[in-house]
């Protein structure tokens, strides 16, 4: 059958205009930083070494010029907003004006998307190498820091980033190249767990699970608590993209001969759910829409970012961006934000789907 979505899905898109544009607003430079949710719009960066924060509207709240690229999404801690930059810089600015409140220079690029504590107590960074430290975001002062993994070890690449973290009940699990999947205690540093999980792509967690995608194409669930292995499977010879949990499923990009795939699996046991395909691959993670939809950016040179509905695919619609999409959209309500990679930061209103 997957021929025939795949036309379906094409003839949908010709046929219907499903979005509204609500704006279009360039960051005046490339970006690769990803977006971070507000209440009433988004935070981004850029490699020309802005940070800004766009309302719904898409007007320019604020905009801080860091000096050095922003590589990865600000992450908001309470009132504040925490940053890095490839130059190894650590800001903390006012969430809402910008106004600078901290600056730590001299560590390693931050290349990893910085995790915070709900409370906004204290913040976690993972620098290239695999060092982790936590900082409180009232001082910058660091809490607590883990030494980097042996290199011969975790054969990382300096020059890249590693997956993002994910944090829950107390720990926070980091994927350590060949090393594998560390859980570490946020109160000390102190190692929980380990398991032998290379190669991670990504990772996601509930309250209780943390699942991983690897480059050699399997999904794993393990408990949180402990990492013990909870379920395994293999659902392409090829995966492209980290987990992410929408819609009550776990979905993973995949490809298959020459189809890129969107698959969809059982959280609890990994029973595979849905196969949709794709017109590009998805690199990164997927957001939901109207407790319904799905909003899927996938990474041709159109940019298409994809909304389907899994128990009605004949009716998914495509919207082009133009521009490559690698970073997982922001949905409030009806209105879907997107960030390209040549730094535009797009936004629709999604119709519901007909009843």
């Amino acid at each position: 059958m997957l021929p025939t979505l795949v036309l379906t899905v094409v003839a949908a898109v010709g046929c219907r205009e499903p979005a509204e544009t609500a704006f279009r607003y360039s960051t005046d430079a490339s970006s690769r930083a990803g977006l971070t949710a507000l209440s009433d719009g988004v935070l981004t960066g850029n490699e020309a070494g802005a940070v800004l924060r766009v309302n719904r509207a898409g007007d320019v709240v604020w905009r801080v010029e860091l000096g050095r690229e922003v590589a990865t999404r600000p992450v908001v801690a309470a009132d504040s907003v925490v940053v890095g930059t490839v130059a190894g810089d650590l800001a903390r600015l006012a969430l809402s004006d910008g106004t600078e409140r901290w600056r730590l220079t001299g560590e390693a690029p931050v290349l990893t998307p910085p995790v915070a504590e709900e409370d906004g107590t204290a913040v976690y960074v993972v620098a290239p190498d695999g060092a982790v430290r936590s900082h409180a975001v009232d001082t910058g002062k660091v809490r607590w820091r883990t030494p980097a993994p042996k290199a011969d070890e975790a054969h990382l690449d300096p020059a890249r980033g590693l997956p993002a973290p994910v944090l829950s009940e107390g720990l926070l699990v980091v994927a350590l190249g060949d090393v594998g999947l560390v859980a570490l205690s946020t109160a000390d540093g102190a190692r929980a767990w380990r398991q032998e999980v290379r190669g991670v792509l990504g990772l996601a967690a509930t309250k209780d699970v943390v699942f991983a995608t690897t480059r050699e194409h399997r999904v794993r669930a393990m408990r949180l608590e402990d990492g013990s292995p909870l379920w395994e499977q293999s659902p392409a010879r090829a995966l492209t993209s980290p987990p992410s949990l929408a819609l009550g499923t776990l979905w993973v990009g995949a490809r298959v001969d020459d189809t890129d795939v969107l698959v969809g699996l059982s959280p609890s046991e990994g029973k595979e759910v849905a196969r949709l395909p794709l017109p590009a691959p998805l690199v990164t993670g997927v957001a939901e829409a109207h407790g319904e939809q799905l909003v899927v950016p996938t990474n041709g040179r159109q940019g298409r970012l994809v909304v389907l509905a899994p128990r009605d695919p004949a009716h998914a619609i495509s919207l082009r961006t133009d521009t490559p999409l690698r970073t997982r959209p922001v949905v409030l309500g009806g209105q879907v934000f997107v960030l390209g990679m040549d730094g535009r930061v797009l936004s629709w209103r999604l119709r519901p789907p007909k009843s």
